[in-house]
């Protein structure tokens, strides 16, 4: 992997027809460290002023939360962060396994979690047949991803505003359009399908493949798969490519409501409106 350092702002602005009471909320925005990637430096600011405190998930992702409890008709958080991609040396990957030791008790015990199904990664029975014969044809399980993602990338075209965070798989399937988090979903449902963990993972992707140093780019959040097959292995099913120094990983799970970027609840006030910009610099 090549080197690369990255700057990104995510900025989120919510406003209200009439001011709230208190919110709650939760912010999953800053990148993790991890054995190929490297958060020189991440802050989160709110206004209004609000106590931020931070935790680590079940999942292992950095989350700041935060109560507004004095009145408010907008709100603003703002994620700004440093990345460094590929700088650290990467131990051996483990050795590929195959489909008989894929599919051993221990392993499916200790990935049960990334087996299950969900609301947004439903158990559906025609897709469950897409599985299972992707997983008869391939040799083995890392053949079967890419032939999964391979799968999606003809079902679903990238259609910005067709589904909305709420989108099961099958739905954006039937549909035969949707966004990034659309093809990790379906990519999720055949993959567990066919007995492999694979498990959701949010982050960023610069726009740019040769951008230029010290030039802003607009970005948004992005999504990609991870699938055991003896370590894991991560791969974009949106852009067919696996990931690379312009992936910034930021949270994993078993779907989107594990990783959400922000969530919350407010009391009082009337419907809102919210906006969300991205802007991703390559620094070197």
């Amino acid at each position: 992997m090549a080197a690369s350092r990255m700057s990104i702002r995510h900025v989120t602005e919510y406003h209200y027809a009439t001011p709230v009471a208190a919110s709650y909320n939760e912010a999953r925005l800053t990148p993790l460290t991890t054995l190929s990637q490297t958060t020189v430096d991440a802050r989160v600011a709110v206004e209004p002023a609000a106590h931020v405190s931070r935790y680590w998930d079940y999942w292992g992702t950095l989350v700041h939360a935060f109560d507004v409890h004095a009145p408010h008709a907008s709100m603003v958080l703002t994620a700004t962060s440093i990345v460094e991609r590929g700088l650290t040396a990467e131990p051996p990957a483990a050795a590929d396994v195959g489909w008989d030791a894929l599919g051993a008790d221990a392993v499916r015990d200790r990935y049960c979690e990334y087996l299950e199904f969900s609301s947004w990664v439903p158990l559906d029975p025609e897709l469950a047949e897409v599985g299972a014969a992707i997983r008869a044809s391939a040799a083995t399980p890392r053949d079967a991803v890419g032939a999964v993602t391979d799968w999606v990338r003809r079902q679903l075209d990238y259609q910005p505003g067709s589904t909305t965070v709420s989108t099961s798989a099958v739905e954006a399937w039937r549909s035969g359009q949707g966004v990034c988090q659309d093809f990790v979903h379906l990519s999720l449902a055949v993959l567990r399908a066919a007995g492999m963990p694979s498990r959701y993972v949010s982050g960023y992707l610069h726009p740019k493949r040769d951008a230029e140093i010290g030039a802003a780019a607009v970005g948004e959040s992005h999504a990609w798969v991870e699938a055991w097959v003896g370590d894991w292995h991560g791969v974009d099913p949106t852009n067919a490519t696996e990931i690379a120094e312009r992936h910034v990983l930021v949270a994993r799970g078993r779907d989107y409501g594990d990783v959400p970027p922000v969530k919350g609840i407010y009391s009082g006030g009337a419907a809102q409106e919210s906006t969300v910009t991205v802007e991703l610099t390559r620094l070197a």
